[in-house]
């Protein structure tokens, strides 16, 4: 049962998470509209909202990594605190799916605008993922097992104050 309430359980209500937000964001309530003229425009084919099968598949997976190497992330860096979860969404929004959009759209001439608005989606889902993976973990484990720690994200350093290393 640790395995499952240590790394299962986080990956799994992300990955619902990250699938819903998703789901909202590419809804035609939101960007839908918008993404399928932007993603026919640089393909230069004809709108079309359709999605191969193979590629939800594959997108799951996707999702399923990126949930499972958020929760090792808040498990080896000890976060429990939902600012410090806060940061880690952030921080790794901004270095990996946020450089590879720029240079998506610096490189391979894709419109600015679809960058916008898949960084948007990222964006969202590593903040909410990060949060639930931490929320999770406190409400799994056991009070001694998640207490904060003064080094690392946790660290009280990361809002300017004096740090102290246990």
């Amino acid at each position: 049962m640790n395995l499952f309430k240590r790394t299962i359980l986080p990956v799994i209500v992300a990955l619902v998470a990250a699938a819903c937000i998703s789901g909202l964001w590419y809804s035609p309530m939101l960007f839908g509209r918008q993404w399928v003229a932007l993603r026919s425009q640089a393909l230069h084919v004809a709108a079309d909202s359709y999605i191969a099968p193979w590629k939800s598949l594959v997108e799951i997976i996707r999702e399923i990594v990126v949930a499972y190497v958020l929760t090792r992330l808040v498990s080896r860096l000890k976060i429990t605190r939902l600012t410090s979860a806060l940061n880690l969404g952030f921080w790794i929004w901004m270095g990996f799916p946020v450089t590879m959009l720029l240079g998506a759209s610096l490189w391979d001439n894709k419109p600015w605008a679809l960058s916008l608005i898949h960084g948007g989606d990222w964006l969202t889902k590593m903040i909410v993922m990060s949060v639930l993976i931490t929320l999770t973990r406190r409400l799994t484990l056991g009070q001694q097992e998640y207490q904060p720690v003064a080094v690392g994200l946790d660290a009280t350093s990361m809002d300017d104050r004096r740090f102290t290393a246990r």
